[in-house]
């Protein structure tokens, strides 16, 4: 599905991305793990185009992507989500959802003038797929209530919710559950489950180890901006170098 071939980006002297390579197949849910630093975010900003690539290709589909603005990215397929919640704070969550429907007729000025009943009909539709989507987050009851007003674990699956409003083939998660508290994450784990379930894909950033093992089918482990390791979450686990550059660090910060 997402093929990335010999892909490098430097900021001046830092090397941020290596020359990296792989390709995510038919997994379900793969994982991106590395120390801070390591350059996963940005390689998250290369796939989405955020950032133009120094060299490699990436490939979606069989298609070449790389060069294409985010926008266009995303109709095809690949939608995102960032670290920090990016929300609409002063527009209710239906409304957020609603908003983040592509394609939307009501948003140029000649259907609205000359096709309004086809206007009508799809702002209905997205309001109908919205607060589907809101039910299956657990968020219906707060369609009404400012994204502001959300806690900041409920504001992340409404990003999901507005990622799942583009019709997505792969979802990219930016560390879904940084700050949320154990039972939204674990709601947060049946949500993208039942998604895989659906043959949506889903590539994640992830620094709850425990959690990238028990959803992730491959692992991918970036140090210093190369790939050092891929593998299933046993291999991964067991692998020295892996130990060394990450998972060993981990337990140094843990015992600091």
């Amino acid at each position: 599905m997402l093929k990335i071939e010999n892909v490098s980006k430097s900021f001046g002297a830092l090397i941020a991305v290596n020359d990296v390579s792989f390709n995510l197949g038919d997994t379900g849910i793969s994982g991106l793990i590395g120390p801070n630093g390591s350059g996963k975010t940005t390689l998250f900003h290369l796939i989405t185009g955020f950032y133009k690539l120094d060299t490699g290709n990436i490939h979606f589909l069989d298609q070449r992507i790389n060069g294409l603005p985010p926008h266009i990215i995303s109709r095809k397929g690949i939608v995102r989500t960032f670290q920090q919640t990016r929300v609409l704070p002063f527009l209710s969550s239906l409304d957020n959802l609603i908003t983040a429907a592509p394609n939307q007729l009501g948003e140029n000025l000649l259907p609205l003038f000359f096709q309004p009943s086809k206007v009508a009909l799809q702002e209905t539709q997205n309001c109908e797929k919205a607060e589907s989507i809101l039910e299956t987050l657990g968020l219906l009851k707060l369609k009404d209530s400012p994204a502001g007003d959300l806690s900041y674990g409920q504001q992340k699956l409404l990003e999901i919710g507005r990622v799942l409003m583009a019709d997505p083939k792969l979802i990219i998660l930016d560390e879904p559950t940084a700050g949320i508290n154990p039972t939204l994450i674990r709601h947060l784990v049946t949500i993208l489950e039942n998604l895989r379930d659906q043959s949506i894909k889903i590539f994640l950033i992830e620094h709850n180890m425990p959690l990238v093992t028990e959803l992730c089918d491959k692992i991918f482990v970036m140090d210093s901006g190369s790939l050092i390791f891929s593998g299933t979450p046993s291999e991964v686990q067991n692998n020295s170098r892996v130990i060394e550059a990450y998972l060993g660090r981990m337990a140094d910060a843990a015992d600091a």
